[in-house]
């Protein structure tokens, strides 16, 4: 009994991964970068996950658009490597993903917002914008009985970001396990 003891004080602790992608704006637009922008646009709470978690100080971008860009951080490789080049790009199913380590590691992955790759995204549950997305009256495309990307929700009369926020309170709160670590 003591050495199970032992072995399960020995595990790991898997923390729970809140991964946050913005578009389209710099670093200083974010306070908890500390920047001559931090007053003119609060950002309390962005501020607040920033200072009890982790915050990448040093990043830097491969490909300009958005596509490339997501396709580089989802898959760990450059767009020459992942063949990933322009808003049409898509990453072919024999890539290793992050979501897919990171379920190899035991956590349960979930993607919420926008996607903007052409295939179905490799995550245990999504609930993804397709391209750009519309800001008002947004389209998901969700898993379903029909194959990618036939299952859709609509959001009418609603914004994107508050659609985007609610599905993810929505699913931390009802859909995932939570005896198991999460990376959303």
């Amino acid at each position: 009994m003591a050495s199970q003891a032992f072995a399960e004080a020995q595990r790991p602790v898997r923390p729970n991964i809140l991964f946050i992608m913005s578009d389209d704006h710099t670093a200083q637009a974010v306070g908890a970068y500390a920047t001559v922008l931090k007053s003119l646009n609060p950002t309390p709470e962005l501020d607040r996950l920033a200072a009890g978690g982790m915050v990448f100080d040093n990043a830097f971008c491969v490909n300009a658009i958005c596509t490339p860009s997501r396709a580089c951080i989802i898959t760990g490789q450059y767009p020459h490597n992942n063949g990933v080049f322009d808003l049409t790009g898509y990453i072919p199913p024999s890539r290793q993903t992050l979501p897919i380590l990171m379920r190899e590691a035991g956590y349960q992955t979930a993607i919420i917002g926008k996607w903007h790759l052409k295939r179905e995204p490799h995550f245990d549950y999504y609930k993804v914008l397709p391209g750009q997305g519309k800001y008002m009256g947004p389209v998901f495309r969700v898993q379903g009985l029909k194959p990618w990307p036939s299952n859709t929700v609509e959001h009418p009369g609603e914004h994107s970001s508050d659609a985007i926020t609610d599905a993810t309170l929505d699913w931390l709160q009802n859909h995932r396990d939570p005896d198991q670590p999460f990376f959303l």
